[in-house]
């Protein structure tokens, strides 16, 4: 039974659906803890409400990144991760934090990487006049947004869109691929061969 610990800076859309499949398709892990940087983010009522255990680790109250760091990787830690997953955590991590938990950390960013990493994706696929967005999940790595690459949904850009529009819809498919893409790490299905992610039968 592997234990998975979730970080979370905000509601945790992505958290809870992939609570909601865990439990609903039986996956052979435990959601060990939800961890969030700000004592006011609402996913952790819904991480409570469902048995998870729940803790905060004020980002604002450490005077540097690498204290930060330091103390969120003591909190996880506590719960023997097998796996960190980082959904809407809105923080960018130190390279001794990344490299602590090398290859059992993933990320979802709202973009096909290599395009557009950093904030305000959508509207920089807009100002770009693409044709297909979306989402991306990832092996996170020092370099922020291009760890190797462990799935991706595409959702065409519409004429009409507006960057709420737009997101709406990359939202849904992050709630199809962030789930797909935990359950096959959980289940050794990943492997990372010269920074390209195979998915093998275990």
């Amino acid at each position: 039974m592997k234990n998975i610990v979730i970080l979370i800076s905000g509601r945790g859309s992505n958290m809870q659906a992939i609570v909601r499949a865990a439990r609903s398709e039986q996956w052979p892990c435990r959601i060990a803890a939800v961890i969030a940087n700000r004592a006011d983010a609402e996913g952790l009522v819904f991480a409570a409400e469902h048995g998870i255990a729940t803790a905060v680790v004020p980002s604002k109250t450490f005077p540097s990144r690498e204290e930060f760091d330091a103390a969120l990787r003591t909190e996880i830690d506590k719960y023997s991760p097998d796996l960190v997953v980082l959904a809407g955590f809105m923080r960018i991590l130190t390279p001794a934090f990344v490299d602590h938990y090398d290859g059992r950390m993933l990320n979802i960013h709202p973009s096909l990487l290599p395009s557009f990493p950093g904030l305000a994706t959508h509207n920089q696929a807009l100002a770009a006049g693409v044709k297909f967005h979306g989402a991306t999940v990832h092996f996170v790595t020092a370099a922020l947004d291009h760890g190797p690459i462990v799935e991706q949904a595409v959702v065409p850009v519409l004429p009409e869109d507006t960057e709420h529009a737009l997101a709406e819809r990359v939202l849904v498919q992050e709630h199809i691929i962030y789930p797909r893409a935990v359950r096959s790490f959980i289940e050794g299905r990943l492997a990372i061969d010269n920074g390209i992610v195979r998915v093998v039968t275990p």
